[in-house]
């Protein structure tokens, strides 16, 4: 007990320590890992403010995971500038994994995240591997072609998703992606029930994604089959919604109305405004 005690209160020093150095250093990108960090603190904390008698060892061992997951982002985000060939890691979640309450159980989270989103970035690495690293029968080079196209789009749209999601939305539009959608889509509202419809529309598996598009100058909306198929070619995706039965059906079943209505209320518009101000920065000789 007085062991894990010591310990979960030097888990909670490394906590602060490294918020502290990442508000003071003023990185890009920083909120997000500091949000994270904040998040697996208050976690560590439920043990030492509630003086649990019993800490088991599953729950320790999630908690060191967790923050060395954490951890091992934070340093390739800021050291690496490039992810070696076969060597993509899971991102941590910005917030606790039942941080999206009621919307979005703790339970889907944790199979979401751990298990499907781990799934791709492994089956990415592989391909990679295969591809660029270790390519000995070229005869199946389709094979590993679709492998990266299939895994590589899931990694990379489930990482958007992540970020695309707060429990503190603001529930609408901010800024200035608030007023491209007003000036391409008439308004918020239009905007929003086209992305709902979209997003019904998907057939199976697949995503509703709003994009910004460099070749029109203009935003768009382009729902994918699988993760790569019916993508637009040379546009950049800004808000991706999860319309795969793994993302929604432990908790609404068939219902993916509700979920999709839902969702709406844990949008990180601050977020999708963000990659927004980025994106924009691209515009290519309109055609």
């Amino acid at each position: 007990m007085e062991n894990n005690q010591a310990y979960l209160k030097e888990l909670n020093r490394w906590a602060d320590e490294t918020k502290k150095t990442l508000e003071l250093a003023n990185l890009p990108g920083s909120e997000s890992w500091i949000e994270a960090i904040s998040n697996w603190k208050t976690n560590v904390n439920h043990y030492l403010v509630n003086g649990r008698e019993i800490l088991t060892e599953d729950e320790l061992q999630r908690l060191q995971q967790e923050g060395q997951r954490i951890l091992d982002s934070l340093v390739n985000y800021y050291q690496m500038d490039s992810v070696p060939y076969g060597k993509h890691q899971l991102p941590p979640l910005p917030y606790s994994y039942d941080a999206l309450e009621p919307y979005i159980s703790e339970e889907i989270m944790r199979l979401h995240h751990d298990i499907h989103h781990k799934a791709y970035v492994e089956g990415l690495n592989k391909a990679e591997k295969a591809l660029y690293l270790n390519l000995k029968d070229k005869s199946i080079v389709k094979h590993w072609l679709r492998e990266q196209a299939y895994n590589g789009s899931g990694h990379n749209l489930h990482t958007i998703f992540w970020f695309n999601m707060t429990p503190k939305s603001t529930k609408y539009p901010i800024k200035e992606l608030k007023q491209q959608l007003e000036k391409d889509f008439g308004s918020w509202e239009r905007f929003r029930d086209l992305f709902s419809n979209v997003a019904s529309s998907v057939e199976g598996v697949g995503w509703a994604v709003l994009l910004w598009n460099p070749r029109s100058g203009k935003l768009g909306i382009q729902s994918i089959e699988k993760h790569q198929l019916f993508q637009l070619a040379d546009s950049i995706p800004l808000l991706v919604l999860d319309m795969w039965e793994h993302a929604y059906y432990l908790q609404y079943k068939t219902d993916k109305a509700s979920y999709i209505k839902n969702w709406w209320n844990i949008v990180n518009w601050e977020d999708v405004n963000n990659r927004y101000l980025e994106a924009s920065k691209l515009k290519w000789k309109l055609y």
